[in-house]
């Protein structure tokens, strides 16, 4: 069991006073943990103390200016890989499957791909297969971390925290393509307004999301590992 995913969970949640309480805690769970690299540990510093002394209102407008103005910046993994096809659906049922094996209980009113609920999963995992985890939605996490640091927002930091993590290795090409991909600036309002109309995604030639058959390629393992959980039998 790791509490940095935990803490790491509850930085990327929506401010509260409750999670301002917490903010002392949260620092000393990651630090004591070791888990993030200590150099990577000066941004997450600096956003915990800045959560637990700046004014509550101030941290919820600029929470739900990043995270719930634009789609480029959305915290639910599978809106970065599946848009809204039909894809997204079956996707969302494997991982909740995946959750329910370990005796993980999503709320009904939240959607399994929230990366704030998938990190209170890992937290619960052994380290090892967290770490593994962790790695599948690796150049989601850092094409985050990078729209992030365009924007200047300390958050980039808890995004490099689960980078240096994880450690997998990304593909530079895959990762421009995705960092680049349809990242709507928050002050565009006529772009954010066209970004949220209801357009389906299709993966093919061309397709930054898609291999070269035109199937989606990122986060096939994670949905691999919910079927095979399940099924032992499944392909």
């Amino acid at each position: 069991m790791a509490k940095t995913f935990k803490a790491l969970s509850a930085l990327l949640t929506y401010p509260t006073a409750d999670l301002q309480k917490a903010a002392g805690e949260i620092k000393q769970a990651i630090a004591d943990e070791g888990l993030v690299p200590a150099r990577d540990r000066a941004g997450l510093d600096t956003l915990i103390d800045e959560i637990g002394s700046r004014d509550l209102y101030d941290l919820q407008e600029r929470y739900t200016l990043l995270f719930d103005r634009s789609r480029s910046l959305s915290l639910h993994l599978f809106e970065h890989v599946h848009g809204e096809s039909r894809d997204r659906g079956q996707a969302m049922l494997d991982l909740a499957q995946l959750y329910e094996r370990h005796g993980f209980q999503v709320a009904a009113n939240e959607l399994p791909d929230y990366l704030p609920i998938f990190l209170e999963f890992l937290s619960l995992l052994p380290p090892a297969e967290a770490k593994e985890l962790i790695e599948e939605p690796a150049h989601i996490i850092a094409a985050l971390e990078e729209r992030l640091k365009k924007r200047k927002s300390i958050y980039a930091s808890v995004f490099r925290a689960l980078g240096a993590i994880s450690k997998g290795k990304l593909d530079p090409a895959r990762l421009a393509e995705l960092a680049g991909a349809g990242d709507t600036a928050p002050d565009d309002l006529e772009a954010l307004d066209a970004e949220w109309e209801e357009t389906a995604v299709t993966f093919g030639p061309g397709d930054p999301f898609a291999d070269s058959c035109g199937k989606p390629r990122l986060m096939t393992r994670l949905r691999a590992a919910a079927r095979s959980a399940l099924d032992p039998h499944a392909n």
